[in-house]
């Protein structure tokens, strides 16, 4: 709306150029994409990226492409200056990543960049500083053939933008999470990235993809990947890998897609995959997946989003029911069918209990591991005969519970139990939860939580971005009776667990604690402790969906009445539901019929 007390001006250049820089780098990590994205246009083979306090000090990209002639190195740090597009029909069939001639410029704009490149055919380099959107003069040094992009105190200028950055914590996340992915996509690349002295990542260029599955997510990962390759038209090309529906995460940030080498985030392409994982998964768990979409560039249009990060497709119906039946087809051809259990049919062995504490399963559920014939039931830890629950009238509660008679299990979720005053339905894995909150809260007041020593340490390698969420609570993890320390790049090393999680699996428990950990944007320090043990005690609860034999059952009762708050889990869901006698006899009728 026009202000009748200031008059239309034109914005001076500095404010426009920082104005369209907040468009193209929003983070320290839009600075790294543009900048790669850059090389790879170039024809890299060899790309070292290096950063310093989450980018915001340092950021350096280095590649061995065709470089910059030093006649031209001045007008590649200007705005709307490309080499990749001539006129504006050519925004219909972009071969290149890059294609506006806004990225030097904008990250020029908002930090102090060197620019430094040689072209094969010259003897020597050139330079070029600029400096809050101001150029200096281009100077002649010895360089490698290829072009390195030093920026230095990125948005010193823009104080702003500065403050409302996120930790370095979430910003090395970003930063890695986005190496990772282009890693993946340019396999016949080689990819350094350097944390100040330390190698994050670093891959071989040797374009073996598994390989780098490998190096970002343990070998046992890279193995379950099912390989997605398939054709339409001999216009749609898919390919690359998705996770067996044994395999999953807590959230989508591993959903990755690639659009003729572009990596985007389209809501269209994450719809067909979950599509295709449609009534394979539980509610709440997603795959992994690393897909790559070949399409006609006039197919796609990439300049609908100032980062490039978001596209239109001409045909959207077709390219969804493209990736949809392409992943399921995969699914379908890999997954084996499952064999019905022998307990599902035969009496069980009989198991010696010897301790009341309810075992640990750490397996995700899923319809493969509840009918798999080697899945066992829950372990009960070996201590103590476990004795007869004792008569209503030898027991005693302090928890706000009435004292409870167990009937048994319904749903393979619930345990039903009778009170005085009615019936009690108890769901299992919020009734765990509260009891392993309780008693990890007590160990940690008495600065006592026993450890269990593995007899072989676990060795976990996570991706660097996971990598860096675990580095910054491992302090908290071995105050509370965990052993694990590093063991070389986005490795780490499981030497012991906690007593009271004793048959979790180490690996596994690992890597379900960071999926928690990396939901959490806020500095881990700032965290209550109490809030981060509901979150261990939460992944280290038993699951709904999960037979408990009679022995278990009662144990995880007792346990329960012995709680302090024993209605709510720590995250304040209800652990029990009560229907009353006088409920149960309307329902039948029989209210005021005696």
């Amino acid at each position: 709306m026009y202000n009748p007390h200031m008059p239309i001006r034109l914005l001076a250049s500095d404010v426009s150029s920082q104005i369209a820089a907040g468009e193209v780098v929003e983070r320290p990590a839009s600075a790294v994409k543009e900048l790669l994205e850059n090389a790879l246009d170039a024809g890299a083979k060899n790309i070292s990226i290096s950063i310093l306090d989450a980018g915001r000090t340092l950021i350096e990209v280095a590649d061995d492409g065709h470089g910059i002639p030093a006649s031209e190195l001045e007008l590649a740090a200007a705005r709307h200056a490309t080499s990749k597009l001539v006129q504006s029909e050519d925004l219909f069939h972009i071969q290149t990543l890059g294609f506006r001639g806004e990225a030097l410029a904008s990250i020029g704009s908002v930090s102090r960049m060197t620019l430094t490149s040689r072209v094969e055919s010259a003897q020597t380099g050139a330079r070029l500083k600029v400096e809050g959107g101001i150029s200096g003069k281009v100077e002649q040094v010895g360089a490698p053939v290829g072009t390195t992009v030093r920026v230095e105190n990125l948005f010193y200028n823009v104080p702003a933008r500065l403050k409302f950055l996120k930790t370095d914590t979430t910003e090395k996340r970003a930063i890695d999470s986005l190496i990772t992915r282009y890693a993946l996509a340019y396999p016949q690349t080689r990819f350094k990235l350097m944390d100040g002295k330390q190698i994050a990542l670093q891959t071989a260029g040797d374009g073996d993809r598994r390989a780098i599955l490998a190096a970002l997510y343990g070998v046992e990962t890279a193995k379950q990947m099912l390989e997605v390759m398939a054709s339409e038209d001999s216009a749609l090309h898919l390919s690359g890998f998705v996770s067996p529906t044994s395999l999953t995460r807590s959230n989508r940030r591993e959903i990755t897609f690639f659009i003729n080498g572009r990596w985007v985030q389209e809501i269209s392409l994450n719809s067909a995959l979950l599509q295709a994982y449609h009534t394979l998964l539980m509610v709440g768990r997603y795959p992994l997946s690393v897909l790559f979409l070949e399409i006609p560039a006039e197919e796609v249009d990439v300049n609908v989003h100032p980062t490039k990060a978001e596209v239109r497709f001409k045909r959207q119906d077709q390219i969804f029911s493209f990736v949809q039946r392409s992943v399921k087809k995969a699914l379908l051809a890999y997954t084996p069918v499952p064999t019905v259990s022998p307990q599902l049919w035969r009496a069980r062995p009989p198991i010696e209990f010897t301790k009341r504490e309810v075992g640990i399963d750490w397996s995700i559920a899923h319809d493969e591991g509840l009918l798999s014939v080697e899945s066992d039931p829950l372990i009960v830890a070996p201590s103590e005969p476990v004795a007869e629950a004792p008569a209503p009238n030898q027991r005693s509660f302090s928890g706000g519970v009435p004292l409870l008679r167990l009937i048994g299990q319904i749903g393979a979720t619930y345990l039903v139990a009778e009170g005085p005053d009615g019936l009690y339905l108890i769901d299992q894995h919020a009734a765990h939860e509260r009891v392993l909150f309780e008693k990890l809260m007590a160990q940690r007041e008495n600065k006592s939580i026993p450890s269990q020593s593995l007899l072989a340490p676990e060795v976990v390698t996570l991706p660097p971005h996971s990598a860096q969420a675990l580095l910054a609570q491992l302090e908290f993890l071995n105050r509370f009776g965990f052993e694990v320390e590093e063991f070389g790049v986005n490795t780490f090393q499981v030497r012991a667990l906690p007593t009271l999680f004793n048959g979790a699996d180490p690996a596994t428990a690992l890597r379900a604690l960071v999926e928690d950990f990396e939901e959490d944007e806020s500095p881990l320090a700032a965290e209550v402790e109490a809030k981060l043990a509901a979150r261990v005690c939460k992944r280290m609860a038993v699951k709904g969906g999960q037979t408990l034999t009679k022995e278990e059952q009662s144990a995880l009762l007792l346990d329960l009445e012995a709680c302090q708050a024993p209605r709510t889990c720590p995250h304040g869901r209800p652990t029990m539901i009560h229907l009353s006698v006088d409920a149960l006899e309307k329902q039948f009728g029989r209210k005021g019929s005696r």
